[in-house]
């Protein structure tokens, strides 16, 4: 891959002029590369080809506390256990990349405006002898759950290439319907209405899935946490008899692959995926990828890789820098195929 400069994406599309659809899509498709526009993505999918989605809403999981000693963080809502237990995320209210350090077991975390609103920081997540990044707490909110309290004094998590704050609904996409996601699961993001309309005219068929996912702010080299999916019976038909089964983001791809059995069936599957897709674990039932652009080290280029071959997702990449397309969440988009 080549080691071309990077160019974020700052803002939404709609603040750039453009329709959610008008952002660039870049097509890997055998060993040909095309540039094209994402509301153009009907022209290289037909009748056969499923699309699936992810249904899973984004929350505004990013609330303002204080430490004990009375230094601010940002508390990012990074995984819902339960009711009262979360998986949390502490970092710097200045922006600086990374998380809190030196926060310690049994630690509380208070949340200003609330009457005893707190977190009561319990053990590092998923373990005690991983980085203290992660942390589960038990939540005590004056609300009856703990998403009022984030719906009533949450924002959307955000990192630094993004500079301003933008509302919830720049962080939705138009499959959103089961809230659950920390962070927006992206790939969605250009689609609209209308091409929506246009892709089943074509013969497209659309199917759901959901899986909410946790914050993406892993260090380089640390898996993709354990996330909540859920693959209905109907999506799971469909699969069965689609000529190509084109998952949209590596979402929806962990969770399509969560589901297949050990006999390579795919079946109504629902519960917790701690499923690594890479050379040990080709995908079996995704045949294509839409996705956008990020970090060169992180996981989801291994799962990219697992649909569709390392040499097209490097071909993919060296193209994308190139041309100069935009990265993260707000950025461009690619479709892949073998």
């Amino acid at each position: 891959m080549t080691t071309a400069t990077v160019h974020e994406a700052t803002e939404p599309a709609e603040a750039r002029g453009l329709a959610r659809d008008g952002v660039r899509l870049l097509v890997h498709a055998g060993e040909r590369v095309e540039h094209t526009v994402f509301r153009d993505l009907g022209r290289h999918l037909g009748p056969g080809d499923l699309l699936v989605v992810n249904t899973s809403a984004t929350l505004p999981a990013a609330v303002d506390g204080y430490r004990a000693d009375g230094s601010p963080v940002t508390v990012h809502f990074a995984t819902r256990l339960d009711e009262e237990t979360w998986i949390l995320e502490l970092r710097h209210t200045d922006g600086t990349p990374g998380p809190v350090a030196g926060v310690r077991r049994f630690e509380a975390v208070r949340f200003p405006g609330t009457r005893c609103g707190m977190a009561l920081l319990l053990d590092p997540y998923p373990h005690e002898h991983t980085p203290q990044r992660l942390w589960k707490a038990r939540i005590t909110v004056p609300h009856a759950r703990v998403e009022t309290f984030l719906a009533d004094r949450g924002r959307p998590i955000s990192y630094a290439h993004v500079r301003e704050r933008w509302p919830l609904t720049a962080y939705q996409t138009i499959f959103a319907r089961d809230e659950g996601s920390a962070e927006m699961p992206s790939a969605g993001r250009p689609f609209t209405h209308e091409l929506v309309v246009d892709l089943i005219t074509r013969g497209v068929t659309v199917a759901p899935i959901v899986l909410h996912t946790g914050v993406s702010s892993q260090e380089v080299g640390e898996p993709p946490l354990r996330e909540w999916f859920a693959v209905p019976e109907s999506t799971a038909h469909l699969v069965r008899r689609a000529r190509r089964v084109i998952a949209v983001g590596t979402t929806v791809t962990r969770a399509l692959e969560s589901a297949v059995g050990p006999d390579g069936e795919i079946a109504a599957t629902s519960g917790w995926t701690d499923l690594m897709l890479g050379p040990d674990r080709p995908a079996r039932v995704v045949d294509g990828v839409i996705s956008g652009l990020h970090a060169p080290e992180a996981t989801h280029l291994l799962l990219l890789e697992a649909v569709v071959g390392r040499a097209a997702v490097r071909r993919a990449y060296d193209a994308a820098l190139a041309e100069d397309y935009l990265w993260h969440e707000f950025g461009d988009s690619s479709l892949l195929l073998p």
